[in-house]
């Protein structure tokens, strides 16, 4: 029994040692340590020795497992290790490569002049506001001196979804709705930024659906000359400091009287080109003092409190300051036309 022990110790180490993973080590441990392996076997004829020898070979029985236990343990480790440089040599990084180049994105151009305005107009005082781009007829209409049998809805072609549903066409439902919440007091101090929508044929200039960003202030005695103010400011924020502005008389029926603004050329200065035709000024939005009516239709008593409004085009303002000929490239979703405007500038 004695030499049995021994040559199965002899016997387990020499397969250990020729082991050349973990899954044939582990099937090793179990052939010779399990309750079913060869040294088991050995001691269940531990009841034929004699009580003086039975403490000898028990001892003997105990050292060969922790022979053999160790062994396996040993192996364990230098197979694990080895498994360890494998993977290191087949993953090495070359840290004297350049790295690979992180993609960031840019701003769109009608984001950055959006955040542009909002950012000016909040550090004069203005809060953003905003409403449904599916607006009730009377807000987007009756509510701006626009009766349902006034001229002037035909300069305006619209989405109807219903009779006194459809999609607006334009901001200025915000500010009829801003000045309702009021209850006829003031001060309002607003611009509303977001999307419009009309029936128009997609062209160079032309969109179905477009941006709009409109103003509101009322306040008791208002005047235009605070319009104006506040549009120079405007110009030669967005456009240059040594930007000037002109009012044309115009026409809008929620404001009275109405002017068109312009401002003059930042390319030739106002001398003339191509951008300005030659005239030295460019149209970039309308305004005008809030009609009476629209007052008293909100709930303000038109005798004590006065405003002004102005709106213009997004996608006017970007392609003025950009230089970008074609209104379609807004929404073609072109990643060259994206990557020119970075968000450092």
């Amino acid at each position: 029994m004695q030499e049995r022990l021994k040559e199965l110790q002899t016997e387990a180490l020499e397969k250990i040692s020729q082991a050349t993973d973990l899954k044939e080590l582990n099937d090793i441990r179990v052939s010779y340590l399990g309750k079913k392996g060869p040294i088991t076997e050995v001691l269940k004829g531990m009841g034929k020795l004699s009580a003086e020898e039975r403490p000898m070979m028990g001892a003997l029985a105990n050292e060969v497992r922790d022979a053999i236990a160790s062994g396996i343990e040993e192996k364990q480790t230098k197979l694990e290790e080895a498994a360890v440089q494998a993977k290191l040599a087949t993953e090495k990084i070359d840290v004297t490569l350049p790295g690979r180049p992180v993609r960031t994105g840019n701003h769109h151009p009608l984001t950055r002049i959006v955040e542009e305005i909002e950012d000016l107009f909040i550090g004069m005082g203005y809060t953003v506001a905003e409403g449904p781009e599916v607006e009730k007829d009377y807000y987007n209409f009756e509510a701006l001196n626009l009766p349902k049998d006034h001229p002037a809805r035909d300069m305006q072609d619209s989405f109807y979804i219903t009779e006194e549903m459809l999609l607006r066409t334009q901001t200025s439902p915000v500010q009829a709705r801003t000045m309702e919440k009021h209850n006829g007091k003031g001060p309002v101090k607003i611009i509303c930024p977001g999307k419009v929508f009309r029936r128009d044929n997609d062209d160079a200039t032309h969109s179905h659906q477009f941006m709009q960003i409109e103003g509101l202030v009322v306040d008791e005695n208002i005047r235009m000359s605070d319009l104006k103010g506040t549009l120079e400011v405007f110009a030669k924020k967005l456009f240059g400091e040594d930007r000037e502005i002109r009012l044309r008389p115009s026409f809008f029926p929620f404001t009275e009287p109405s002017v068109e603004v312009d401002v003059s050329c930042f390319k030739c200065g106002g001398k003339g080109c191509n951008i300005c035709k030659k005239t030295g000024w460019i149209e970039i939005l309308g305004a005008g003092m809030v009609h009476p009516n629209v007052l008293e239709m909100s709930g303000f008593d038109s005798k004590k409190y006065t405003g002004f409004a102005f709106g213009m085009g997004v996608e006017r303002i970007a392609m003025l300051k950009y230089g970008i000929d074609d209104i379609r490239h807004f929404y073609t979703n072109d990643v060259r036309f994206l990557k020119q405007f970075s968000i450092q500038e």
